[in-house]
């Protein structure tokens, strides 16, 4: 197999792929660092983790998010050892955004990847950390060329890759503002990755586009670089892992998953999302909300905290991080479908990059 090489800033992993963010806690550094041990780049979302976090009481939030994100690299880097490569995937969306970027250079991320939104003000909040590497993920062309024009103006730098996302395939966010755009054929892998490598040859500029969405094994990898992506990035092939954080209940959801059981919701974040149709999400669908009160004003757009509909997505998800399949929101991409046991990372590395 012809190999791309990734080189991601001053990072290059041994194999092209990069583990992606999946919160709250599902990507949390177990995950994270047996992928990074493996040769990819393995990701914590920093979402919600002070709800996972031993110091959280309930009203502490902000502060203990910022300690959990370096608590837990810390944990991954344990795992992973000095020589793996780890991300942090911090989302525009948050209230605290800022501080979770912050924490995440403290804590000694090599990566942020950096999606929900533009993050046009990332290379501020990274300032003092010139070796970690700035990734936003984008669903167009137009979103890539504007973060690139606004950095290059206002800070004098390039992002040093670009995930391109599809909507189409994604689990979680779907990077999306409704659900005619999740199937537009214009936001596909297709048509993106190919049209984003040719603007940045034009623009004389070396950055790596990375494929994201529906990448399940080889032959994915394969179609991606054929594309011109040099990086692809998974998401819930490595969810259901035996190295993965989430409960053993959580995993046992995706493996029972069959095709009717994946649906599109409009979040409390005002925006598609793919997920499994828990009981919770059912009801959801029925018109029926029941929540838990809101955790924190986590989200800078929240429809359950400014007209008290929908429900509080910090407390499913993190249910389902816990394995609660009646209250959790079980996000999961269109590949859930294909998870048939519990894998290893290692054998799952292997498989797709094995000789």
């Amino acid at each position: 197999m012809d190999m791309a090489v990734l080189q991601i800033g001053s990072h290059r992993p041994k194999y092209p792929l990069i583990q992606g963010g999946m919160g709250v806690m599902v990507s949390g550094p177990k995950l994270a660092g047996a992928v990074a041990r493996s040769g990819a780049i393995g990701t914590i979302a920093s979402v919600g983790l002070a709800a996972a976090h031993p110091d959280f009481t309930g009203r502490n939030y902000f502060e203990t998010n910022q300690k959990a994100i370096k608590d837990y690299l810390a944990e991954a880097r344990e795992i992973a050892g000095p020589e793996g490569i780890l991300a942090v995937n911090c989302m525009v969306a948050l209230t605290d955004y800022e501080l979770h970027v912050r924490a995440s250079c403290e804590g000694g991320a090599n990566v942020i990847i950096s999606g929900a939104g533009l993050p046009l003000k990332l290379p501020e909040y990274t300032r003092d950390y010139p070796d970690v590497a700035l990734v936003p993920i984008v669903s167009s062309t137009k979103a890539a060329q504007l973060i690139m024009r606004r950095w290059q103006k206002t800070y004098g730098k390039a992002p040093d890759g670009f995930v391109v996302e599809t909507p189409l395939y994604a689990g979680g966010h779907l990077g999306a503002r409704d659900e005619a755009m999740v199937t537009d054929p214009a936001l596909s892998l297709e048509t993106v990755v190919p049209e984003l490598v040719a603007f940045l040859k034009e623009e004389g500029l070396d950055i790596p586009v990375i494929a994201a969405g529906g990448i399940w094994d080889r032959e994915d990898i394969l179609k991606a670089f054929s594309l011109g992506a040099r990086g692809v990035q998974m998401g819930t092939r490595f969810a259901s892992t035996e190295e993965g954080d989430a409960d053993i209940r959580f995993k046992q959801a995706y493996v029972d998953a069959k095709e009717e059981d994946v649906v599109l919701i409009q979040s409390p974040a005002g925006l598609p999302g793919r997920a499994l149709r828990s009981p919770m999400v059912d009801r959801y669908l029925k018109g029926e909300v029941d929540s838990k009160p809101c955790i924190a004003n986590c989200l800078t757009h929240c429809r359950y905290k400014k007209e008290k509909q929908t429900f509080c997505i910090a407390q499913a998800l993190v249910e389902a991080y816990r394995g609660n399949w009646e209250q959790g929101l079980f996000f999961c991409g269109s590949n859930v479908t294909k998870v048939t046991e519990i894998e290893r990372v290692e054998d799952i590395i292997q498989s797709l990059f094995g000789e």
